[in-house]
């Protein structure tokens, strides 16, 4: 199937956050994560989300349109960036609270991490919550081209156990492709009404 990604809306405050009446899944994870270069893996542009060396880069909300599937993938800014200042990390976490509560059309979060690191709290404290207020987790361990095959066994093993789940966490690269056409499918077994 041919997929266009398109961004359709950027959100910096909570009072421009409006209701989209299509489905959402929404992309977090900690700066530097991948989530930038995933979208434009997946959109086959190279410059359709902004990559950084950098971490910290996206302090938005992205609404980028999936056609012709007809559903968002929200990317929301990263966290656990220390260079920026509270009252800014403050700001980006009350408008992602904003954002999850009460948004009905919002179906699962895809949560990126980082397969070259072992666990880390601030992921394992997100998935926590996002199982706490009933919002499904789409694990994706990012970066995939980089550790061996067993590193990579045995952190899927771990996440899989941390979020006991039956499946283990999709192994991604934006780099090298590997695991695209199955994220395709876990978002359109996720974005189907």
């Amino acid at each position: 199937m041919n997929r266009t990604i398109e961004l359709v809306k950027t959100i910096y405050e909570i009072k421009q956050l409006e209701d989209f009446p299509e489905v959402q899944i929404a992309l977090a994870g900690r700066s530097n994560v991948g989530k930038s270069s995933l979208v434009n893996k997946l959109a086959g542009r190279k410059k359709l989300a902004k990559i950084s060396s950098k971490p910290g880069k996206t302090r938005s909300l992205n609404y980028y349109r999936v056609d012709p599937d007809g559903f968002y993938l929200v990317d929301l800014p990263g966290y656990g960036y220390a260079k920026c200042s509270k009252t800014e990390r403050a700001k980006w976490a009350n408008l992602i609270e904003a954002y999850m509560k009460n948004n009905h059309q919002l179906r699962a979060v895809a949560v990126l991490l980082d397969s070259r690191l072992e666990p880390q709290k601030l992921d394992i404290e997100l998935t926590s919550y996002l199982k706490s207020i009933g919002i499904p987790v789409i694990p994706i361990l990012t970066k995939s081209d980089k550790p061996k095959q067993r590193e990579r066994a045995k952190l899927q093993n771990q996440w899989k156990d941390i979020l006991q789940q039956e499946k283990a966490p999709l192994c991604f690269s934006s780099k090298t492709g590997m695991g695209e056409d199955k994220l395709w499918e876990l978002f359109a077994e996720y974005a189907t009404p």
